[in-house]
Parts: C-alpha cells; structure tokens; sequence
C-alpha cells in the first residue's frame, strides 16, 4: 500500500497533469510539496479523490489559478483535518469545485478572501463536511452564475451562515447553498433587489432548524 508520495517538483503545470494521481490510495498519509503558483486547467482534479488517511493537505500557494483546478482535489478525505491557506483573490471558473466535498472531519474552513467571482467557482466546495460548524466569510458583492450552489449541503454541523451582502443576483447564484444544512438556526441577511432565475432554488431546503426566514425586500 501507498504510504508516501514521490516529490512532484514541478512549478509549471500543464492541463490535467496530475489528473486523479492518488485517487483511491487510502493508505496514503501524507501529502507531496505542491509549489506551483499558476495552475493549469483541471491540474488538480480529484488527486487526492478517496485518500481516506490522509490528514493534512499540502500547502497550496497558487494566486493565479485555471478552470477546474482545485476539482474535487480532496473529495471523500474523510481523516482530513486541515486545510491549506487558499491566497488565490482572482478566481475561475469551477476552481474550487466539490474540492472538500465529503471531508467529514473538517472542521474548519479556509479564508476565502476573493470579492469577484466566477462561474460554479465555490460548488459544492465543502458539501457534506458533516464537522463543519462555522463558515468562511464571503466577502463578494459581485456574483457569478451557480457559484455558491450546494457549497455547504449537507453539512449538519453548520450553525451559522455568513453575511450575504451582494445586491444583484445571477442565475442560480445561491441554489441548494444550505439544502440540509439542520443545525442552521438563523438565516442570513438577503439584501438584493435584483434577482435571477432559480437564484434562491432549495437554498435553505431541509433546514429543519431554521426558526425565522429572512425578510425578501426584491423590487424586480
């Protein structure tokens, strides 16, 4: 069994490079050096997809990042305790897509300091984080279609949901966004007065928790 991974030096990726290159090795418990600062399109995708030991991830010092790249990078690490500082402030499209989805043991979320979005940017991004009691902020007021969809379904620890300044909507912006999310008492501020289609769709479905919906001041 895959107890340690062989150095990967390289610091100028290519698409799908390291594509599902650990996926399934559930012996796997430690992570290799990952020093590239630019990412290429689906670099990451599911690397570590099912490396139910591993415990810690890899730093991950990329700022200028590419479509997909972070895909699932950690889905089903359910031992994943820590996560690495994420400095990236300029996204893409699906970046950050399910990358801590079914990490059951995560119980804290990395900063995500980033104020413009992009398209399916934070999907899934901690969905079924069944330890995750509170969220990262989300600083952005200029959203980009699905790119909060079902990021904390499913996490039942989730007791608070972060402010949700943004004013104008997209399509599906918030879809699912806290759909099973039972520990949420209270719901968020939801300011916007300009909406788009299916943009709260199943937002709070399954929130048995939740005691007191937030007022919808819309005007179009």
């Amino acid at each position: 069994s895959l107890v340690e991974a062989p150095a990967l030096p390289a610091t100028e990726l290519a698409d799908s490079c390291y594509k599902l290159m650990f996926s399934g090795c559930t012996s796997l418990s430690e992570a290799p050096a990952l020093p590239a600062k630019e990412l290429a399109k689906n670099c990451y995708y599911e690397m570590f997809k099912g490396c139910i030991s591993l415990e810690k991830a890899p730093a991950l010092p990329a700022t200028k990042l590419a479509k997909g790249c972070y895909n699932s990078m950690f889905e089903g690490c359910t031992s994943l305790k820590d996560t690495p500082v994420l400095p990236a402030t300029e996204l893409a499209d699906s970046c950050y897509y399910s990358m801590f989805s079914g990490c059951t043991s995560l119980v804290e979320a990395p900063a995500l300091p980033a104020t413009e979005l992009a398209d399916s940017c934070y999907i899934g991004m901690f969905s079924g984080c069944t330890s995750l009691s509170a969220p990262p902020a989300l600083p952005a007021e200029k959203l980009a279609e699905d790119c909060y969809a079902a990021m904390f379904k499913g996490c039942t620890s989730l007791t608070e949901a972060p402010a949700l300044p943004a004013t104008k909507l997209v399509y599906g912006c918030y879809w699912a966004m806290f759909q099973g999310c039972t520990s949420l008492e209270e719901a968020p501020a939801l300011p916007a007065t300009e909406l788009a289609n299916s943009c709260y769709k199943l937002m709070f479905s399954g929130c048995t928790s939740l005691v007191e919906a937030p007022a919808l001041p819309a005007t179009e």
